[in-house]
């Protein structure tokens, strides 16, 4: 919700921020903190990995309209599987 509210308010970079954590917290809460690092780490997922990290280390710096388009790049690298 928190990314969403973010990018209505012109990519907000403080709201951005914490809808990434929220999200990784999420992630991590559902899964188990084990299995979210082994689903973030597969060497499968890696890529996609390393561009949603990217992305947010953008969107803290300031580069929000860059970082949430790399983070989206990255969140459709991992999560692709998942749709039909």
């Amino acid at each position: 919700m928190l990314l969403f509210i973010g990018v209505l308010f012109f990519f907000d970079r403080g709201l951005l921020a914490m809808g990434n954590v929220l999200f990784l917290a999420g992630v991590s809460v559902i899964l188990g903190i084990q299995s979210a690092l082994r689903f973030f780490l597969k060497p499968k997922n890696f890529k996609g990995s390393i561009f949603f990290v990217a992305g947010v280390v953008l969107v803290v710096w300031g580069w929000t309209f860059i970082g949430f388009i790399v983070e989206l790049y990255g969140f459709w690298n991992l999560f692709s599987a998942f749709v039909p």
